[in-house]
């Protein structure tokens, strides 16, 4: 007899299920009166010819004519990123910019209404904005308040200009500092100490929107250093939330600083900040092209997105095993065990924000429904991600598009790539995800972490992610909106591969025009920059976040392989408690003052004398500070002071045997034999399990000793 406590759950189950129809309905008729309506086509713009590498390609000749002047509208096509993409959702309003300009009667794009009457007076497909003032003044308690130019400012304090219009169909943001007699004026800058900073923003996005930018959101990132004097830049189009898509964002950045040199002439120097994705596109930025940043702060950094997606994208795999495959599902309740499968971190009693979702979803799938009693990174940080991504099918949770053009776009990251990608036959944006040959688990066995049996289970079960073109929408229940949603195909379960008649789940095989186009178009980070890089993070291992130390040591690693200057990039790792970022812009104006006032020195050498790799208390002491202090595992060194401090974790791949530079899409395959022989299975008695291996991985395993095969050979 089931229990009153399963009882409710159940029933409770059913009104939530049952009362999200009525909230969906509602959603749905908002997304047919305001959502985007109509496709509109692409003219045929050009792209840049990146081969053999986008480093290697000039930029053409901007045929624009900077500035834009207010009152006056920005270019809406890329100048070599390719043509735009559609359908698109116009922000503006969100942004505090009213409705965008009408474009088109043709009815695609965004309605744009009368102000008077409520009515439709056109439509919106290209989402721009006359370039438009605004002024804000800094309080002495710092809150940022909006002055009317009219007013009497010349006693105030801090007196901001923003300047907010449209490129290449994105939001973009110039702030200021001014004196009070230069209200009225676009080009006035008697409080600007030459100094220029490009703010860059994070977030996970898969294109078709423009993005919200709020003038007040970037004045309050930048509030301290808006207070020396620095101007700010900024863009909707970099902000990663948005696109992953480095070619349009470096093609809007460079935009964005033209219509400020315009302006205001060239910078002392132009410094990048900005975190996660801010930060990955600060490094592909610096690598793919010159004249947009002279020195960067990456936070909470990766190399890239892409590389990412290769072990993010084993995550669910990875949950659906422990959650419903497993041979024994309980071995897998203790947490800490999941470390050696996953690498990122996995903390016992630790809560899950949505943990009643696997009891659901087991009670669905005929199991004895449990809650969770931990969680690890690739919940905590990655949950819903390779829906976001990965899924074709997904699309939006938010009412932005009308059922008919959700209906008739593919939604994943793949898709947003497609023009520097390619698409399959289907249509379907090419992927580079391929886990042919992967051996989950394989360092594990060898620290017999893992038995031999949960070795064979893991990878006979795991499955990969389907094709495109197979996958389904997501299962998903809104009972209270799209701000809660209830996921009724936990782990992505519906798009992994089951086990076929052998006992095997197939696996995925990526597509290798994909890999080389991500390589030459500089969507991967490869290691080639020469700029002065302070990368900073906070140390989020304990909580679970997605930000992993490790990744800024997987961004050093390149460096080193592709013989660029390591020393050019410091790493710092700080308590929670201690903000470094205040630190990080003194020490690289210093460092980039130095290469303006000595042009011969080269980037290493121009570093100041007290910059070196450091980690930090949370009073912002110095724990330890020097060359070897983050030695440890990842370059096969004795631990050091900074490691020891805050341990390091490591990913799927590289427990399953792959470098620490996280830079294979697709390994080389040799058989289970060659594998035995070469020493893989050094320590195990490997012998019983042999029939098994040749049978998960007929093709052989992965030979991590040779490189990525997606990688073309002129770029090793």
């Amino acid at each position: 007899m089931k229990s009153p406590k399963l009882w409710l759950f159940i029933a409770l189950l059913i009104v939530l299920i049952t009362g999200s129809g009525y909230w969906y309905w509602l959603e749905s008729e908002r997304r047919q009166i305001l959502g985007v309506k109509g496709i509109a086509s692409s003219e045929n713009t050009a792209i840049l010819d990146f081969y053999p590498h986008i480093s290697k390609a000039e930029r053409p000749k901007d045929p624009f004519e900077f500035p834009i002047f207010v009152g006056k509208t920005g270019p809406a096509t890329s100048l070599y990123s390719g043509p735009n993409q559609y359908p698109f959702y116009c922000m503006t309003v969100d942004s505090g910019l009213g409705q965008p300009d009408v474009d088109n009667q043709d009815g695609v794009g965004v309605p744009v209404l009368s102000e008077q009457s409520g009515k439709i007076i056109g439509y919106s497909k290209d989402c721009t904005v006359k370039t438009r003032l605004q002024y804000f003044q800094i309080t002495e308690d710092e809150r940022i308040t909006p002055v009317d130019a009219t007013a009497d400012l010349s006693q105030s304090g801090l007196l901001l200009r923003v300047e907010q219009g449209t490129i290449n169909r994105f939001i973009y943001t110039i702030v200021m500092p001014i004196n009070a007699e230069e209200i009225g004026s676009q080009h006035g800058k008697a409080k600007w100490n030459q100094r220029l900073i490009y703010q860059f923003n994070g977030g996970s996005g898969i294109g078709y929107r423009q993005g919200r930018q709020k003038a007040t959101r970037v004045i309050d990132r930048q509030l301290e250093q808006l207070k020396l004097g620095y101007a700010v830049i900024s863009s909707s189009g970099n902000k990663t939330s948005y696109t992953y898509n480095m070619l349009l964002a470096e093609d809007t950045a460079r935009r964005v600083k033209k219509q400020f040199t315009s302006l205001y002439g060239e910078p002392l120097y132009t410094v990048g900040i900005g975190g996660s994705g801010g930060g990955l596109a600060q490094y592909l930025i610096a690598q793919n092209s010159d004249g947009i940043l002279d020195g960067l702060i990456p936070l909470y950094s990766y190399p890239d997105m892409i590389t990412q997606t290769t072990y993010a994208l084993d995550c669910d795999l990875l949950n659906n095993y422990f959650t419903f495959r497993a041979n024994d599902r309980n071995a897998w309740r203790d947490w800490t065990r999941r470390r050696h499968i996953e690498g990122m971190n996995a903390i016992n009693g630790f809560p899950q924000r949505a943990g009643f979702l696997q009891p659901l979803n087991q009670l669905m799938s005929g199991f004895v429904p449990s809650f969770p009693d931990g969680n690890s990174e690739c919940i905590n940080g990655y949950f819903g991600l390779s829906a976001f991504i990965n899924n074709p099918r997904q699309g939006f949770l938010r009412p932005f598009f009308t059922d008919s053009v959700v209906e008739n776009t593919n939604w994943s990251y793949w898709q947003d790539m497609a023009n520097l990608f390619g698409t399959d036959d289907s249509g379907m944006g090419l992927s580079t995800w391929d886990n042919q040959g992967v051996q989950y688990g394989l360092e594990a066995l060898k620290a017999q972490q893992i038995t031999l049996a949960e070795f064979i289970d893991i990878n006979k079960n795991i499955g990969a992610w389907k094709p495109q073109a197979q996958m389904q929408q997501e299962k998903i229940a809104l009972p209270f909106g799209h701000n809660l949603p209830i996921w009724l195909t936990l782990w992505g379960n519906h798009n992994i591969t089951t086990p076929d008649d052998t006992g095997v789940a197939p696996r995925h095989q990526g597509s290798l025009q994909a890999m080389e186009k991500a390589y030459r178009s500089g969507q991967v980070f490869i290691g080639k920059v020469n700029l002065p890089i302070i990368d900073a993070r906070h140390y989020l291992e304990n909580e679970l976040d997605m930000h992993h130390m490790s990744a800024s040591f997987y961004t050093r690693l390149r460096m080193e392989a592709a013989n660029s200057t390591p020393s050019n990039q410091v790493i710092w790792v700080a308590h929670q408690s201690f903000n470094p970022t205040k630190l990080a812009f003194e020490k690289m104006d210093e460092w980039l003052l130095n290469l303006k006032e000595n042009p011969s020195l080269s980037v290493a050498d121009a570093k100041p004398a007290t910059l070196f790799d450091t980690c930090y208390d949370e009073h912002g002491n110095v724990i330890a500070s020097g060359d070897t202090v983050f030695n440890g595992i990842w370059n096969n060194q004795p631990q050091g002071t900074c490691t020891a401090k805050y341990p390091m974790f490591s990913t799927s791949r590289i427990q399953a045997g792959a470098s620490w530079a996280g830079d294979i899409f697709k390994c080389h395959r040799i058989s289970i034999d060659q594998a035995i022989a070469k020493g893989l299975y050094t320590g195990i008695d490997i012998a019983p399990a042999v029939r098994e291996l040749k049978q998960i991985y007929p093709d052989g395993v992965c030979d991590y000793s040779q490189p990525d095969m997606g990688r073309p050979q002129d770029l090793h």
